[in-house]
């Protein structure tokens, strides 16, 4: 699996899934095509699915969003007659590399929470229709969903079955979904997560493992009704023109990095390092809501969002041996501020809004990110506003005091503003600064009383927003020890440090699957029982068992 892997598609070149938009209510058909897979050696069976799958739901996800902004209510279901979704193809999953597999979760884990969040934060909420069988990712893709209806032919049914036939967990947040979201009895949980065949008819109503059985008579018009009472409830705004999502300006360079027309991704392989620059607007703020509409795409802040996540997911996927990030931003922090009031002052429209929920994920994913992160507060830097948040989203920031002989740029500074106190919530439902000062919540209220201000090295400081400052005499020397030392660490502890340390606070559904389940799925997914010669895994359709190592460890 050497190929880079693009997470840009177009709807003109799916090959998975079909959708159809009738008003207020869009129909998502998954359809895979078998001979679809994104690498070789295994074929899409029984509308099982691969990132490639993925991706391109994702992609409708996101369009569903910003390009089709009328649409309340979306009926998730199959293309095929006798099945809904077997999940995950197991013989991708068999011949995939531990990376790909971690990283294929995490993705699908993502996706499955932007259903979540269409429903909870833009009213556009995800009804899923289940015919034929739904088992393993199938279920988890159903899990996600606002309302799941089954149709009761005796035969149709939803399975969690990687238990007893892979040994392994299902890995886009089954068993968290299914105890803390649909809140299924721990001891029903235990038997439903222990067999194969899974649950079907009144006992899946029963167990809360779907919200309604349906005659299958009826199904087609229970359906309908269905989409016309949660588009009926929707919150979401009327719109008559969406935003199209175009292509991205970007160019892949011959080293691997990547330019765009706000990011720019430099790679020094010798180092493992990533330096991703983030490039303030190239132009006026919109004047309105209106004047936002009309850029479109083109928003600064629209294209920077989708450039980061972009260049995010790029890196976690295609450059796994760069294990530490830099993140630099070059421009004018008011030119930040003055397009992000634009989403701010406009919250209640729905392109405004959608840009700010957008930027709530992206910041979400630099969270949820394997990489050591460090940020580089620089003369002529633009950390301001929602920009400023990747500061306290990263593991250590540097920044530089004072002028820096021979640098005519403005000097390094922070600007705060309302989108740090609220706006981008981390899994844990706490700010990234009430995370960061969680045992000093006085802290908090000390940097929200700084709002607008242009805050250098000292102040930023004082304030704790950084995590050292040096001047110029200093600085090139103590940044180079930093990452070299970093460098010189085991990844793995890296990994697990880094992830302990980001989410300190409460514990939420969304912790419990980046943290606890795919903290144990990458673990159970290296283990002989699952991977070995004789595991599940690779003995899985063979009519042999897997050859366990009994013993707990």
């Amino acid at each position: 699996m050497s190929k880079r892997i693009d997470f840009q598609v177009d709807p003109e070149s799916y090959r998975h899934w079909r959708v159809e938009y009738e008003g207020d209510v869009a129909k998502l058909y998954m359809d895979v095509d078998e001979k679809g897979g994104l690498f070789e050696g295994y074929d899409l069976k029984l509308n099982s699915y691969d990132l490639g799958v993925d991706i391109e739901l994702a992609d409708i996800v996101q369009r569903m969003r910003f390009e089709h902004p009328e649409v309340k209510a979306i009926v998730l279901q199959s293309g095929k007659d006798r099945v809904f979704c077997a999940g995950a193809n197991i013989r991708m999953l068999g011949s995939a590399t531990h990376a790909h597999k971690v990283n294929f979760c995490k993705f699908t884990n993502e996706t499955r929470n932007t259903f979540e969040a269409a429903g909870r934060e833009s009213g556009q909420h995800y009804i899923c229709a289940v015919k034929g069988a739904c088992a393993g990712g199938g279920y988890e893709l159903a899990l996600a969903c606002d309302h799941i209806m089954l149709v009761d032919d005796g035969a149709s049914n939803v399975a969690l079955p990687e238990v007893p036939l892979l040994a392994v967990l299902p890995g886009t947040g089954g068993l968290t979904r299914v105890t803390d979201k649909r809140k299924v009895r721990r001891d029903l949980a235990d038997v439903f997560c222990s067999i194969e065949e899974g649950v079907k008819g009144k006992r899946a109503v029963d167990w809360n493992l779907v919200d309604e059985i349906v005659a299958k008579s009826k199904f087609e018009e229970t359906i309908s009704e269905r989409a016309s009472e949660f588009a009926g409830k929707s919150r979401r705004a009327a719109a008559e023109k969406g935003v199209k999502l175009t292509p991205l300006n970007r160019t892949f360079n011959d080293d691997g990095g990547v330019t765009y027309s706000t990011v720019e991704v430099d790679l020094d392989r010798t180092k493992g390092i990533v330096t991703i620059t983030i490039n303030g607007p190239d132009g006026q703020a919109p004047k309105d809501a209106a004047d936002l509409l009309a850029q479109g795409a083109d928003a600064w802040i629209l294209r920077a969002a989708r450039e980061l996540d972009d260049a995010i997911l790029h890196l976690r996927l295609n450059e796994l041996e760069l294990g530490t990030w830099v993140i630099r931003s070059q421009g004018d922090p008011a030119a930040v501020l003055a397009h992000e009031k634009v989403l701010t002052d406009n919250a209640d429209h729905w392109l405004a809004n959608e840009i700010l929920l957008y930027w709530k994920r992206v910041l979400k994913r630099v969270d949820v990110t394997s990489r050591s992160l460090v940020a580089l507060v620089e003369p002529g830097s633009c950390f301001a506003g929602v920009l400023a948040e990747l500061l306290f989203a990263v593991d250590r920031s540097y920044m530089a005091e004072g002028d820096f002989e021979g640098d005519n740029r403005h000097v390094a500074s922070i600007t705060l503003s309302d989108a740090n106190f609220g706006p981008f919530p981390m899994a844990n439902d706490l700010t990234r600064l009430q995370t960061r000062f969680l045992g000093e919540p006085s802290k908090v209220d000390e940097a929200k009383a700084r709002i607008s201000e242009p805050l250098e090295a000292f102040d930023a400081n004082e304030l704790g927003l950084v995590t050292y400052c040096f001047d110029d005499i200093d600085w090139e020397d103590e940044v180079r020890i930093f990452l070299e030392e970093r460098a010189s660490f085991s990844p793995d502890a890296m990994t697990g440090m880094e992830a302990n340390l980001r989410f300190p606070g409460p514990e939420t559904m969304e912790t419990r699957i980046f943290g606890r389940l795919t903290a144990w799925q990458n673990w159970i997914f290296q283990r002989p029982n699952a991977v070995g010669e004789n595991g599940a895994l690779q003995r899985y359709g063979t009519g042999i068992r897997g050859d366990y190592d009994m013993r707990r460890v």
